[in-house]
């Protein structure tokens, strides 16, 4: 997730705001915080050892990307104020429902130590 994040943050960085694979608007905030949220996650994942901390940011971004993107969806349909596309907030929803899934079946079959 981390790695595909610092990826889509870069490629929007060249590409400024276009459109990215013609698909998504991208714009400056969004690439810094897709490196900043992928940086995180490839840190949690490749450069430290503590699983629950992992788990933890997991969930953390997880939800964040969630309402994000839900909260595209509500400000877009009842308001028309999101500068998301419908496929952004199916991405951000997409990356938030993956990030959970991750962190809660990465949890499965681990001993707490008490």
């Amino acid at each position: 997730m981390g790695v595909l994040l610092i990826l889509v943050g870069l490629a929007g960085l060249v590409l400024g705001d276009q459109l990215l694979l013609g698909i998504l608007i991208i714009t400056i905030p969004r690439h810094l915080a897709h490196l900043l949220t992928g940086g995180l996650l490839a840190y949690l994942g490749f450069g430290q050892a503590d699983e629950g901390l992992a788990r933890t940011a997991l969930v953390a971004l997880g939800v964040v990307y969630l309402l994000v993107g839900m909260l595209g969806f509500v400000l877009s349909a009842l308001l028309g104020l999101s500068s998301y596309g419908v496929e952004d907030n199916i991405i951000q929803v997409l990356v938030g429902i993956l990030s959970l899934a991750v962190a809660f079946i990465s949890g499965r079959g681990t001993t707490s130590r008490a």
